[in-house]
């Protein structure tokens, strides 16, 4: 017998280095898994959106793609928040689903995506399931193309489940390999360089994207040169500068009039690798204030389209970096002062201490103290944002991960992929996953990830018993009496143990530090539910 298409398949992927597969099986996926390779890797999550939220985590930390394989429509669908995100967060995955058998599709019948190509739009780059079963090996060539052609994200195969068994007809798909990074237009960077240049007083504005291209050094090298003030992009979902640099001023605020506001006084400024701008609530004003002209640099031509503001150009953020460098002269150095909750776009709030609880300020100062230095840190608790930063500056890259898109559930998975790659890269940094207690619920399967994987992640659970952050919305969109806010009754250290977690609690400051040394001890993951203070934030 010849060759079927799932040998001819699996031949590329290992051609393509994808011989790890993040997956959730069904029935209608179990052709694909048959007889499963010996030199491939299965990394089991107990529901879909775990399961691309760990492969995101992973694809991020080794800068390579990543194969996601979930169940046909319904699995699709439970994917979707984290398809999402994987998308905002420009990361190269190809996620795959069966479909029912050829022979019945057209009646439609049961577990079968009737619109394969529709149903994870607009999220995904390119979307397919092939005409023919001889075309499977080759949509998985264009596939791995498209995810990782700029700007990255993923991508979605449909294949119906009896096109695995089809003999392989015609040629193999080739291997290629794709570039990752499109260069400036020389006369546009020259132009942008000159403006900088010519500026009074310029500011530049680093998103995400630096970080993804491994660009820290190269942002320095241009904010050193120009001596000019940095600002984080708002709501990086990538720490894109060093925070304890002299020249770095902290976050952007997330909405309009306060935005615009921050920036008074520069008569030029630049935004280089993320969106103009990111916001969220809506606060009315200017979208930049008298005087400022905006320059954007973006990978992403659609992101460049749909900004309000600014005069776009389409390149690679740490190539523009690299080449307005070489293009513009030296300059003195600005005094800056540093806002004390760096990226995050909001401060604390203000503490009450009604009773013995800690507060978030000194939770994170404690664990900023007790982990080591080079811990790798994934944050999705929302109203704890100000605190955090204020006390966890971000000094080394590729050590901060977050979610760009906003939608709880990505996180607490995708530390498993992080920690997957620190293990399988040999640099076996810790990773520490500081997750809400509301925010844990959506995607809480992912600890038995971490738990079959002995991946010795910390997850620290903040416990405020209340939805903190809508708090915060429901003030300023002067919405009172709004129902749901509070989430009294979580068992949070029952939870990590029912999922072969060890689960601890600590109420202060010692106790916090003797627990993570033991868990810095530890073969596995660690859930640490630590009560905390209940305060509402400001948003701004």
């Amino acid at each position: 017998m010849g060759q079927t298409i799932r040998d001819v398949t699996f031949q590329l992927m290992r051609d393509l280095n994808l011989t790890t597969i993040f997956g959730n099986p069904g029935s209608t996926e179990e052709t694909f898994l048959k007889n499963y390779p010996a030199d491939f890797r299965y990394i089991q999550a107990l529901q879909e959106a775990s399961a691309v939220a760990i492969a995101d985590g992973y694809a991020q930390a080794t800068r390579r793609p990543a194969l996601v394989n979930v169940h046909t429509a319904a699995g699709v669908a439970n994917a979707m928040s984290n398809i999402m995100t994987a998308s905002m967060n420009q990361t190269p995955l190809i996620i795959t689903a069966g479909n029912q058998t050829r022979e019945m599709l057209l009646m439609e019948p049961w577990l079968m995506n009737v619109q394969p190509e529709d149903l994870p739009k607009p999220w995904v780059k390119w979307s397919y399931e092939p005409v023919r079963a001889a075309d499977v090996p080759a949509a998985f060539m264009r596939a791995y193309a498209a995810a990782l052609q700029p700007p990255a994200g993923p991508v979605f195969l449909s294949i119906p489940l009896d096109d695995w068994e089809q003999p392989a007809a015609g040629s193999n798909p080739v291997a290629r390999t794709v570039a990752t990074r499109v260069g400036p237009d020389p006369v546009r960077i020259a132009e942008f360089a000159q403006a900088l240049s010519d500026a009074k007083d310029p500011a530049l504005i680093f998103g995400a994207s630096i970080a993804r291209g491994d660009g820290w050094d190269q942002a320095v090298t241009l904010a050193e040169k120009l001596g000019v003030h940095v600002y984080a992009a708002p709501a990086s979902e990538r720490p894109p500068f060093p925070e304890d640099h002299p020249l770095y001023v902290g976050g952007l605020p997330f909405a309009i009039g306060p935005l615009s506001k921050k920036l008074t006084g520069h008569d030029v400024a630049i935004v280089i690798g993320a969106p103009v701008f990111r916001y969220y609530p809506y606060v009315a004003g200017d979208y930049l204030p008298d005087g400022l002209r905006l320059l954007h640099v973006t990978e992403d031509p659609a992101q460049a389209a749909r900004a309000p503001v600014g005069d776009s150009l389409v390149s690679d953020a740490v190539l523009a970096t690299e080449a307005l460098t070489e293009l513009i002269p030296g300059r003195p150095h600005r005094k800056v002062v540093m806002q004390p909750h760096r990226m995050a776009p909001h401060g604390p709030g203000v503490s009450v201490r009604e009773d013995s609880r800690m507060g978030a300020d000194e939770l994170f100062a404690t664990l900023y103290d007790a982990m080591p230095e080079d811990t790798v840190v994934v944050e999705e608790s929302p109203s704890n944002l100000g605190d955090f930063h204020a006390a966890w500056p971000i000094v080394k890259p590729d050590s901060f991960y977050t979610f760009a898109s906003g939608s709880l559930g990505w996180n607490l998975p995708a530390a498993v992929g992080l920690a997957l790659a620190e293990r399988d890269s040999g640099r076996n940094r810790p990773v520490m996953a500081m997750i809400g207690d509301g925010s844990m619920q959506y995607a809480v399967q992912g600890l038995h990830s971490a738990a079959q994987e002995q991946l010795p992640i910390i997850y620290v659970i903040p416990c405020n018993g209340e939805y903190a952050i809508l708090k915060s919305f429901a003030d300023l969109e002067d919405s009172p009496g709004v129902p749901g806010l509070d989430v009294p009754g979580l068992d949070v250290v029952a939870l990590a143990k029912g999922y072969g977690c060890t689960g601890e609690r600590a109420e202060t400051a010692e106790e916090v530090r003797a627990a993570v040394a033991r868990a810095l001890g530890r073969p596995g993951p660690t859930v640490l539910e630590v009560p905390i203070e209940a305060k509402v934030p400001p948003l701004l």
